[in-house]
């Protein structure tokens, strides 16, 4: 497979080599579990089925997931064993199956979804660095788009991430999700089909926050917005002084009062403490083997 999956487009022979995700052409996953960190109409009472997928397109340098995004840290396993582990999270009264970081993995998750129709709805959790090209292959197939819209600004998505691009590439996959979705459609308290947009905030970064919630209210009424206040560094920020911290009480404030002064109703708001490394999950292989 000469890989063109994600807006990066290696262009290189999955079989034999590797491109920026550092992955073959197989799956390679490092958790399957019941997840109860998610927004609420995710996670439900049940869980939400996550499964974390290894590598990744953008690898940002701040990074939770840093030991499976950067390290690449996984087992591969074939479709057939793909699809036992999404039945099992069914069987354990998984409220849906959450395909986290499937970027670089898409059209042959798309492969899997035609085959296998799940019960529950399909949740397509990714960093909005996504071919509008690839996405449409997934038409029909996601049921919640749960993406992250990380930088407004060229220069930041450079920074800490390598892709100068990303704000113009997430606009426009954003745009796709949302065409595919429409407006969120709930069950009770649980979300069935829609997009739920993440926005992680980050230290000394609060106004680009800004800009990007004047975003999502303009042009995806919609849609939800999620504002993350879970940042804290996990990985060597040495060169990255201004985001080696935690975000402070003030700078949080600052961006959720901005947000409800919008009048934005479909809103999620992560808590402060939220910010503490006990949430972040063990890649331990859990549900794998």
């Amino acid at each position: 497979m000469i890989c063109s999956i994600c807006p990066r487009k290696c262009g290189v022979e999955r079989k034999t080599a590797n491109g920026f995700c550092r992955t073959s052409e197989n799956f390679k996953i490092a958790r399957a579990a019941l997840h109860f960190w998610e927004e609420p109409c995710i996670s439900g009472k049940s869980g939400s089925g996550t499964v974390f997928f290894s590598g990744c397109n953008l690898k940002c340098v701040y990074c939770q997931n840093y030991e499976i995004s950067r390290d690449n840290k996984g087992i591969e396993i074939s479709y057939d064993r793909l699809v036992e582990i999404f039945e099992n999270l069914v069987s354990l009264g998984a409220e849906n199956i959450n395909l986290v970081n499937p970027t670089h993995f898409a059209p042959m998750l798309a492969e899997v979804l035609e085959e296998w129709k799940s019960p529950v709805p399909i949740v397509y959790n990714s960093s909005g660095y996504e071919s509008v090209e690839m996405l449409r292959r997934l038409d029909g197939l996601i049921d919640i788009y749960l993406p992250d819209f990380k930088y407004i600004r060229n220069d930041k998505a450079e920074r800490y991430s390598r892709a100068a691009d990303y704000p113009e590439i997430a606009k426009a996959a954003l745009e796709e999700m949302y065409r595919q979705t429409g407006k969120a459609v709930f069950d009770g308290a649980m979300i069935k089909k829609g997009m739920i947009i993440r926005h992680l905030i980050l230290p000394q970064n609060t106004n680009s926050s800004l800009r990007i919630i004047d975003y999502i209210s303009n042009h995806f009424e919609g849609a939800y917005l999620s504002l993350m206040a879970q940042y804290i560094p996990c990985t060597n920020l040495e060169n990255y002084q201004e985001i080696n911290r935690n975000i402070t009480k003030r700078e949080y404030n600052k961006v959720v009062d901005y947000a409800l002064s919008k009048g934005l109703e479909k809103l999620f708001v992560q808590e402060l403490s939220s910010a503490d490394d006990k949430y972040i999950p063990l890649f331990d292989f859990s549900g794998v083997i």
